[in-house]
C-alpha cells in the first residue's frame, strides 16, 4: 500500500480545550481550517482536531490514524489479501472523501482515504496575487 500523507485525528471532548492547547500553549502552526475542525503541522506529520468523528457510529471516538493513499480499491484489496479485516469497505463519504476503515491489533482505528482529483483538499487556495 502507498501511503502519500497521514495525520492523526482527535476527537476530544473538549474540542476549545483541546484547539486552545494544541494552538496557543503548544504553539503548533495551523495547516488547515474547515467548520468544525482544525489541522495543525506537527513536524513532518500532521494533527487534526475536529469536532465531528465521520464514522456514524456513537459519539465515542478516541481518534484515529489517517492515511492517504493514491488508490483506495488497491488498498483495500492488498489488505484483504494479507488477512485485514475491514472494517468498513470503502466508499464515498458526504464530504467528499473515499475511505475505507481498519483497525491495528491494538484497537486504533485507521482510515485509509483517497482524496478526489475535484476535492477542495486538491486545490491550491493561495491567492494569485501578491
Amino acid at each position: 500500500m502507498q501511503v502519500l500523507s497521514s495525520r492523526i485525528i482527535l476527537r476530544p471532548a473538549d474540542h476549545a480545550r483541546t484547539l486552545t492547547f494544541y494552538r496557543d500553549v503548544i504553539g503548533l502552526a495551523i495547516a488547515r481550517e474547515y467548520p468544525g475542525g482544525t489541522v495543525f503541522f506537527a513536524g513532518q506529520g500532521l494533527i487534526e482536531v475536529t469536532s465531528y468523528s465521520g464514522t456514524g457510529a456513537s459519539n465515542s471516538f478516541d481518534g484515529a490514524i489517517w492515511l492517504q493513499v493514491k488508490d483506495l480499491a488497491k488498498a483495500q484489496s492488498e489488505l484483504a489479501a494479507k488477512g485485514v479485516p475491514i472494517d468498513r469497505e470503502a466508499k464515498k463519504e458526504p464530504w467528499g472523501l473515499r475511505e475505507m476503515w481498519i483497525t491495528d491489533p491494538d484497537g486504533v482505528s485507521i482510515v485509509v482515504v483517497q482524496i478526489p482529483d475535484d476535492h477542495p483538499l486538491r486545490r491550491d487556495t493561495r491567492s494569485t496575487t501578491t
